[in-house]
């Protein structure tokens, strides 16, 4: 009788120790998917999360951001710079809710993100319970799906669709939606962890390219005298810019890029035109315009690209390859439509084109590189004040060998960027284009710094979109991520500036960032810098414990870099430069090539 019962307190207790709850499934699942780093900021619905997080810190290194979106596009900075599906959890209520920004950010830009947020017991949803926001429905047309978990049995299949459906096709954004009692709930042994994915009507590798869609654009070609490619972030994300430099070589074809598209090819290729569009090159807003065959690859046709649309590469023949079928035809027509995996299109070209299909296309190098030399990019040289474009292609001249990433803010410090920064690889550079989210620089960088931990990382940051997630210089020094900042301060929101300066004959409305009792500022002495800029970002990094330092001079400016970018942990350098500068070439919002402004 005690033997039995000895035996039955023992299958109990081995019972109990199989047990596990819907959050422990979920942490495990992303540890079968190989997820690494986990950006969390915990509450009252996720906090059984947490503590399966806790248990299995063995696997996954989970980094607690000051703010939730700050988490968010920490996340995106783990899956722009390796490729992989980032992932960020909130709390419910306004956890989740601060997490909208960044899920709407990762869909424009098709960034692979799962974010996993907390959510009231399910008897009260729909009662407007403590912390209860409807996330689905607050989510659904800014990421690729959404799930709200019902059943505890459901979870492990939850996570592997998820992941699947972020990364394959065109990526994009999950929402998983935990409510606590799911969370909470028990099975009596562990989930298989591979289960069966039930996704009737997602297929994304169904679509491929048929031998007869290469013959028809290597025709377009062999007939075409003035072919240019326009490549974005499809060439990225698919894994194509190998194939991509071995097309443009092979057959000579200038490149244009968008700027999710920078690093397909080196930026400093002969054959590179950088980037086109609103802010492009001139050459290369000329060469699309004058093109007969346009090769647009991995793009969406943005109106930052196109302006008017309808005098876009109107004088050719345009084919358009792009995995995600909704985007041929939407925005401009195309002659040869293909949906496929622009790699795959690429490695076929590289397969089937002949000598004979390449046409010869010197005339149309000599008369882009008679644009080149009509319209360099450039800029206005000034021996005492940092321009932020010296200061940019000063950052170029010292890292350029050093295969750093490269994340920014939103504003003229990113298009100055894009343009004066010649990335020679893919994911070096991570910049919020689509949905154009200030405060975006800072955490991306904190997660490619995660991701890499040896790696240099710079954020190149305005000092209004650096304010917008400043807090994150905490986590910087808690979790020891060595990030530098270069912070290129101009006491304004200076792209608002330069439209009120070229399109509202330039009245100030609510741009200059500094106390409005200086009036000083902003004025024209001494570039519009005043003696004592507003906030003391120095003191601010201090504060959080990272070394700072501030410089005015140009003279100054080369050491005080070189100094930050040799710092052995995080650093910021408070650069202080005139506002009045614009971002030019520029053709103005719903213009076209003949409106450019070049000066």
């Amino acid at each position: 009788m005690a033997t039995d019962t000895t035996e039955a307190r023992a299958g109990t207790r081995q019972t109990a120790a199989q047990a596990i709850n819907g959050a422990e499934i979920l942490v495990e699942g992303l540890v079968h998917q190989g997820v690494e780093l986990v950006f969390a900021y915990p509450g009252g619905a996720s906090m059984p999360l947490h503590q399966a997080l806790l248990k299995r810190r063995d696997r996954i290194r989970t980094i607690l951001p000051r703010h939730e979106q700050g988490g968010g596009f920490a996340a995106q900075g783990v899956a722009r710079s390796t490729g992989r599906v980032g992932v960020c959890m909130a709390t419910s209520g306004p956890g989740a809710t601060n997490l909208v920004t960044a899920l709407a950010d990762a869909k424009l830009d098709s960034v692979p993100l799962v974010a996993v947020t907390g959510q009231v017991p399910q008897s009260v949803i729909g009662s407007d319970a403590f912390q209860e926001t409807p996330m689905i429905e607050v989510c659904r047309s800014i990421t690729k799906h959404q799930y709200l978990v019902t059943d505890v049995r459901d979870v492990a299949r939850i996570v592997k669709e998820a992941f699947y459906i972020a990364r394959t096709g065109r990526p994009g954004p999950v929402l998983i939606d935990f409510p606590k009692d799911v969370q909470l709930a028990t099975l009596p042994e562990p989930p298989d962890f591979d289960p069966p994915m039930y996704l009737p009507g997602y297929h994304p590798e169904k679509y491929h390219v048929a031998p007869q869609q290469i013959k028809q654009i290597i025709a377009a070609i062999r007939r075409s005298k003035r072919p240019v490619l326009y490549v974005g972030g499809g060439i990225i994300n698919g894994n194509a810019a190998e194939e991509l430099r071995k097309f443009v070589e092979r057959t000579r074809i200038p490149v244009a890029t968008t700027v999710m598209g920078l690093g397909a090819i080196p930026g400093d290729h002969p054959l590179c035109l950088h980037m086109l569009g609103m802010h492009g090159t001139v050459y290369a807003n000329y060469a699309v315009n004058e093109a007969d065959l346009l090769l647009a690859f991995g793009v969406r046709f943005d109106d930052r690209v196109t302006g008017k649309l309808e005098e876009f590469a109107k004088h050719g023949k345009i084919v358009h390859v792009d995995i995600d079928a909704s985007e041929i035809h939407k925005n401009k027509e195309a002659h040869i439509p293909v949906v496929a995996n622009v790699r795959e299109v690429l490695e076929a070209l590289n397969a089937m084109i002949s000598d004979e299909d390449i046409p010869d296309l010197s005339e149309w190098h000599r008369q882009i590189a008679e644009w080149k030399r009509q319209y360099p990019l450039t800029y206005r040289q000034d021996d005492e004040h940092i321009l932020m474009q010296y200061a940019i292609e000063e950052l170029w001249r010292q890292t350029v060998d050093r295969d750093p990433v490269i994340t920014v803010g939103v504003g003229q410090h990113q298009m100055w960027t894009a343009q004066f920064y010649k990335f020679r690889k893919p994911r070096q550079w991570l910049s919020s284009s689509g949905l154009g989210t200030m405060g975006f620089g800072l955490p991306a960088a904190m997660g490619a710094q995660a991701a890499f931990p040896g790696r240099l990382v710079v954020n190149v940051d305005g000092d209004g979109s650096f304010q917008m997630n400043i807090q994150e210089l905490a986590t910087l020094y808690c979790e020891k991520l060595p990030v530098k900042t270069l912070l290129l301060n101009n006491q304004h929101l200076g792209m608002v500036v330069q439209w009120e300066d070229r399109f509202m004959e330039g009245r100030r409305a609510h741009t200059y960032l500094g106390p409005i009792d200086r009036p000083e500022a902003l004025g024209e002495g001494d570039g519009g810098i005043p003696d004592q800029p507003y906030p003391d970002f120095v003191k601010i990094a201090e504060g959080y414990g990272i070394p700072a330092a501030q410089v005015r001079r140009k003279a100054d400016f080369p050491d005080a870099l070189a100094e930050m970018l040799n710092s052995p942990g995080p650093y910021v350098l408070d650069v202080l430069c005139p506002y009045q500068e614009h971002v030019l070439p520029m053709i103005p919002s719903g213009k076209t090539v003949r409106d450019i402004i070049i000066e």
